[in-house]
């Protein structure tokens, strides 16, 4: 009996003990039990996370939306950092939750404009939306580049960058050289007759691209190059815009390389790092994009 009792006095103190030293893990435990809001899941980002806030969106502090901008920051955060599925949870304060998740879900547009502001690696092909009364938000995303592509063109990007490029040249004269690169050694497919025409692989492996294509592979080079970048589109075109010597400008290498009706390859340098004022001087209706989401170039 005495023997039973030493025991027992010996599992108390061991718990006392254990609680002493662990207590706020204990606390912390019970309350995510009993907490009426679920706790977000992190994982860590891939290697093509820019970790970048702009005008338009921003990288979401703690993914618990109170209000439409706030859920705009998350489908950007969440793209930027290379997620495939992720859930967040719509706190009961925030009555219209899931309202405005479900407008911008179905708004296309605002969607393509956020894909822009991320890496085309961490681009989306499509986004696929469901979530419960409760309040829960799950988010799964079909990646527009795979595993293959993104190997394939890594490995031509580091060849250009080993053949083209040295240690010694200015920021400018990098752009510039990969930006006569691309013009070079793509043709515009006119009858856009490959489904990968609109990304980085029909630019640099196939050789022939539409405006998306071009600006996707500039824009892998800009990444490589540690300068600032984003994608621009209007209704019927996607651009660079590019943060130098402390302005943004734009730079646009599908106008830069004109389709001649000799077929007569040509490269220009209208649209090389240029002002807003100098590119609305050509009044391309091409260029008019909405200033409202990409405020930079204002």
């Amino acid at each position: 009996m005495k023997f039973k009792n030493i025991i027992t006095t010996l599992i108390v103190i061991l718990i006392i003990v254990y609680t002493f030293f662990n207590y706020n893990k204990i606390i912390n435990y019970i309350s995510s039990i009993f907490s009426k809001e679920p706790k977000v899941v992190l994982n860590e980002p891939n290697a093509y996370y820019k970790k970048v806030s702009f005008d338009f969106v921003k990288e979401s502090e703690t993914f618990t939306p109170l209000s439409m901008q706030d859920i705009k920051d998350i489908f950007y955060s969440i793209l930027d950092r290379g997620y495939d599925e992720f859930t967040f949870y719509c706190p009961s304060e925030y009555t219209s939750c899931l309202d405005d998740v479900n407008a911008i879900t179905n708004d296309a547009g605002v969607l393509t404009h956020i894909n822009n502001f991320v890496s085309p690696f961490n681009n989306f092909k499509s986004i696929n939306v469901t979530y419960s009364q409760s309040g829960e938000v799950n988010i799964k995303i079909e990646k527009l580049y795979s595993s293959d592509d993104i190997v394939t063109i890594n490995s031509k990007i580091n060849e250009i960058i080993n053949e083209n490029i040295t240690d010694d040249m200015k920021v400018e004269d990098k752009i510039l050289k990969i930006h006569d690169y691309i013009i070079n050694n793509t043709k515009y497919d006119t009858a856009n007759s490959d489904s990968k025409s609109s990304t980085a692989y029909g630019a640099l492996i196939n050789h022939k691209a539409v405006c998306g294509g071009y600006a996707d592979a500039m824009a892998l080079f800009l990444n490589k190059f540690n300068v600032p970048n984003f994608k621009i589109a209007s209704n019927t075109h996607v651009w660079n815009a590019v943060y130098i010597d402390s302005a943004w400008l734009h730079l646009d290498l599908t106008w830069d390389d004109p389709v001649s009706s000799s077929g007569e390859d040509t490269i220009l340098h209208k649209f090389y790092l240029i002002d807003t004022p100098s590119l609305e001087k050509y009044k391309i209706t091409d260029h008019e994009y909405d200033k409202t989401i990409y405020e930079e170039l204002s």
